[in-house]
């Protein structure tokens, strides 16, 4: 048995190798068409309208490689001019950088086309609306036997469509300043003011998950950790009371159907060891779930001010 195995798995390698054809080119990490194709992308940053026309041929095409368009015919090199030369007034703080530890290869194809592939990060910010520009970008750029660029697809993000919808005054959703789920809300710190622990984490989903200002970015909890927290601090911290800071708001967003409770609060603590009081500003933002229970919760509070003698 152990002979058809080896010989099975022999048989394998044997035909994945001799599935392989020959060579059609040579990857270079340093290429004079390298050295071209980031200078003129560097040139387009800088807003050089004549230095980037320099680098491309007169029957240069651009392409944006994700457009769904069959009929695309591309941007000439005309109508790229002007777009570089737009750029450079819309945007500020412009900057195009290669993207981490990537560099961009060259590749000499064996029918005399040379290709080169970029990673980069480009950064700016749109000067009239402030929507900014921050993104990794993948280009492909094919250069004729005179070294000069003929061939642009990019692969990016539309970030035009951010920036085009900026422009624009819409809203999406509407505020409650009176709502069940501010309701819940009100009726939750009322529950935690007065040590009625299980009512207070009644109107939390059992798969919720909390996060604050005091935790790092990406981080959260779920609801026992939550509770093991509040526990702990409990032991240490009397509450006196909590009250509400102007009135809470309810978002409820259009984009996305989402329910959201802000509220902002005054904790007033007493600390068990030495009697002393404490009052801390805290604000809030509770989601709500389709069954009306929180199932998310941004807490934006300092507990350092505890910590004083």
């Amino acid at each position: 048995m152990k002979k058809h195995v080896l010989i099975i798995m022999l048989l394998s390698v044997a035909l994945m190798y001799s599935q392989k054809k020959e060579k059609n080119g040579t990857v270079y990490k340093e290429h004079p068409a390298i050295v071209a194709v980031e200078a003129m992308q560097q040139a387009d940053i800088a807003g050089d309208v004549e230095k980037v026309a320099s680098y491309l041929s007169d029957d240069f095409k651009g392409y944006n490689g994700i457009t769904r368009n069959k009929n695309d015919k591309g941007t000439n090199k005309e109508d790229f001019l002007k777009w570089v030369e737009n750029r450079s007034k819309w945007t500020v703080y412009r900057s195009l950088s290669r993207n981490g530890q990537a560099y961009p290869d060259a590749i000499e194809y064996k029918d005399g086309k040379t290709w080169v592939q970029t990673w980069d990060y480009l950064k700016g910010v749109h000067d009239a609306t402030g929507v900014k520009v921050e993104m990794p970008v993948h280009n492909l750029y094919r250069l004729n036997d005179e070294g000069k660029i003929e061939l642009a697809i990019y692969y990016n993000y539309p970030v035009g469509r951010d920036i085009r919808s900026a422009f624009s005054t819409r809203t999406n959703g509407t505020l409650y300043n009176e709502h069940e789920y501010i309701n819940k809300v009100r009726r939750m710190f009322a529950a935690f003011e007065n040590n009625d622990l299980e009512k207070a984490y009644s109107y939390m989903a059992e798969d919720a998950s909390f996060t604050g200002l005091e935790m790092p970015v990406g981080e959260s909890i779920g609801l026992e950790e939550l509770k093991e927290r509040n526990k702990k601090f409990l032991e240490k911290y009397e509450i006196e009371s909590i009250d509400v800071v102007g009135y809470p708001d309810l978002l409820h967003y259009e984009m996305g159907d989402g329910y959201t409770v802000q509220s902002w609060w005054n904790f007033r603590l007493i600390r068990k060891s030495d009697k002393k009081k404490f009052v801390i500003p805290a604000m809030y933002t509770h989601d709500f779930n389709d069954e009306g229970k929180i199932e998310r919760g941004i807490s934006y509070i300092s507990t350092k001010a505890l910590d004083a003698k």
